[in-house]
């Protein structure tokens, strides 16, 4: 009986095929990133320490507040999560010309034509101890008023809700109901005291 030797299999260049086909897939693939929530943060404090103050009327401001209980003010009114919704698409649309609500420009808007845009913006400023959880409510309520807003508008102009538009249509809509929300760094109010 003789001993044969099994011949062997020569795996150096299948290192290199799987390097090169891992090379190839990072490349040619596309990785989906997180967009975030989109919002105006503050400006930056100038050199010499100075805020920068923007100028903007006291009527077209929505300050909404969040302290560490969790408990929402709006312009100083305490009111419950459920209501924000509501409060903001009021805010934000001054549908009978309130002197005591956001004054509105008028702005030739492509595909619309002239159309009242308010100037209203919701300060939106947060407890460090606020729950995260009352943190996403109160953006997602703020973000419902938006979108309410924008499906009313995009279905008075072109018949059908906002998510149905081509995208010519959709930047005439967002021209028409900005997303004009302003977030302010968490304050520490448990310490100060100074809401609610």
């Amino acid at each position: 009986m003789s001993n044969r030797k099994t011949p062997g299999l020569n795996t150096g260049s299948m290192s290199d095929i799987s390097f090169l086909l891992l090379t190839f897939f990072l490349l040619t693939s596309s990785i989906n990133t997180e967009q975030g929530i989109p919002r105006k943060l503050p400006p930056p404090k100038a050199d010499d320490a100075k805020e920068i103050k923007a100028d903007i009327n006291k009527r077209n401001v929505l300050n909404v507040l969040v302290n560490f209980r969790d408990e929402i003010s709006v312009n100083g009114e305490v009111m419950m999560v459920s209501e924000l919704k509501d409060k903001a698409k009021l805010f934000f649309s001054n549908p009978t010309n309130d002197p005591s609500l956001p004054e509105k420009q008028n702005k030739l808007i492509e595909g619309i034509g002239d159309f009242a845009v308010s100037k209203g913006v919701v300060s939106l400023t947060n407890d460090q101890g606020t729950s995260y959880n009352m943190y996403v409510q109160v953006q997602n309520e703020l973000q419902r008023a938006v979108n309410e807003l924008r499906d009313e508008t995009s279905l008075q102009y072109f018949g059908k809700k906002f998510s149905a538009l081509d995208s010519a249509s959709q930047r005439a809509i967002t021209s028409a109901i900005p997303m004009s929300i302003s977030e302010a760094p968490p304050m520490d109010y448990s310490k100060t005291g100074a809401a609610n």
